[in-house]
């Protein structure tokens, strides 16, 4: 038998994620001797929806320059620094890096107002990552 394929299985701290990884585990590797994948686990955290700001007392009208430069600066900082974290780059990247054959992730199951706002790692991989990718979808609680 050649070389294994390799499956990337990309996490989060999210229940979803972690169902999705127990499916993938229960499905594709029953066993290690059996499976025909090689396994890459990346831990890759969504971009924070928080804002930064300082907060302090300005009574003068340069401490008030200062804090807008300081403010201004930070958020420069903090926007190129998700820009080159952000899950979606760091998952699609990992695929190259390992020449993937398969993606697999969890989704969160946003509606479509939410994902439209927040957007959605998993829709992103699947139009961007350079292979198959697989969302497993945790089930919604029967009532």
């Amino acid at each position: 038998m050649g070389e294994k394929q390799v499956m990337i299985f990309a996490l989060d701290d999210s229940d979803h994620s972690y169902y999705a990884l127990e499916w993938t585990l229960d499905h594709f590797f029953p066993s290690p001797s059996i499976s025909n994948f090689k396994l890459i686990i990346i831990h890759a955290k969504p971009t924070p929806t928080s804002v930064v700001a300082i907060a302090g007392p300005g009574t003068s009208d340069m401490f008030t320059l200062v804090e807008t430069d300081i403010t201004k600066a930070a958020q420069k900082t903090i926007d190129k620094s998700q820009e080159l974290c952000d899950a979606r780059n760091v998952i699609c990247e990992a695929v190259e890096k390992y020449h993937a054959s398969i993606l697999a992730m969890g989704s969160h199951g946003y509606g479509a107002f939410k994902r439209a706002v927040l957007g959605s790692v998993s829709d992103y991989c699947s139009h961007h990552a350079h292979c198959s990718v697989m969302i497993v979808k945790k089930p919604k609680p029967k009532v």
